[in-house]
């Protein structure tokens, strides 16, 4: 494992472990389904009469998807899907407090972290590259500045407020890629295809780089993030392997590697761990610390 870290490959403990914890996400919305004969991708697999009436998913633990989820009968919101609709509404609800959690709790870690450890689309980005590559399609590394994101997610909660409609969630790749595999349902499925389409022949990564709403919102929450990639400067040997494998903007590395700083300071920054994996002076480490500037 660590062989292959150091040939550049970006696969190694991190990133396994990331994509151990993005396909048990997936699994844990759909046990729910399939353990009431519900099925999933709207398949349905029960064997009918009253048991299909009286059991339902909700009934189970967990239920529910990257929206809007249920614990032991406690609701779990998405935070942006929240603001938008706090805005499309021009209230507040009681209930909408139960996207506190979830805000928090990425706010204590890493914003970006739930775009890299979490997000479906994040993965399907990342099969995306590995098929870009088999194809020899060369594409433009950053076409678009990663301060769009921020950008575009306010434009969305003004857009929701003009509207009174939650904009981005019927369109949302995110949400069809969950929706698509849990219910079937094919909402927001040609967002997913254009970003699919724009990441194989625009631009490496440009969704989750640089247009996601969803990726700017939790751009800003992780500012303030407790986890973050450090950096030995007397270990690091300016090889900018790690900027090569960077799932966000490669440039959020500059400042750890011409020694300016000690660790990754910026909120974009999605504590993946590829930079980590790929490393082969074993100069970079994850690590806690608090934010020393508040950075973009």
């Amino acid at each position: 494992m660590a062989e292959k870290a150091k040939k550049g490959s970006g696969v190694g403990t991190w990133t396994i472990a990331r994509r151990i914890v993005q396909v048990i996400m997936l699994v844990l919305f759909a046990i729910p389904l399939l353990l009431t004969g519900w099925g999933i991708a709207g398949a349905y697999i029960g064997t009918g009469g009253e048991y299909a009436l009286d059991y339902i998913p909700a009934d189970v633990a967990f239920w529910g998807s990257l929206s809007s989820s249920q614990i032991l009968g406690i609701d779990l919101l998405d935070p942006f899907a929240t603001a938008q609709v706090i805005a499309a509404g021009k209230t507040v609800v009681g209930t909408m407090v139960w996207c506190l959690p979830i805000l928090i709790g990425f706010a204590l870690v890493r914003g970006r972290a739930y775009c890299g450890w979490v997000c479906p689309v994040n993965l399907l980005g990342e099969i995306v590259d590995w098929l870009r590559k088999k194809l020899k399609l060369e594409v433009s590394e950053m076409p678009i500045p990663r301060i769009a994101k921020p950008i575009i997610a306010l434009a969305i909660l003004l857009l929701s407020a003009i509207t009174s409609i939650p904009v981005f969630e019927s369109i949302s790749p995110i949400g069809a890629f969950t929706r698509g595999l849990l219910f079937g349902s094919l909402l927001g499925i040609w967002t997913l295809v254009a970003v699919i389409v724009a990441e194989l022949f625009w631009g490496h990564r440009i969704w989750c780089r640089s247009l996601c709403p969803l990726g700017g919102f939790y751009q800003v929450v992780g500012t303030v993030g407790l986890v973050r990639v450090k950096i030995d400067n007397d270990t690091c040997i300016k090889c900018n392997k790690c900027k090569t494998v960077c799932l966000v903007d490669p440039t959020v590395l500059d400042a750890a590697i011409a020694g300016e700083t000690d660790r990754v300071d910026s909120g974009d920054c999605m504590v993946c761990g590829k930079c980590i994996d790929t490393c082969p002076s074993n100069a970079l480490n994850m690590g806690l610390s608090l934010p020393k500037k508040l950075e973009l």
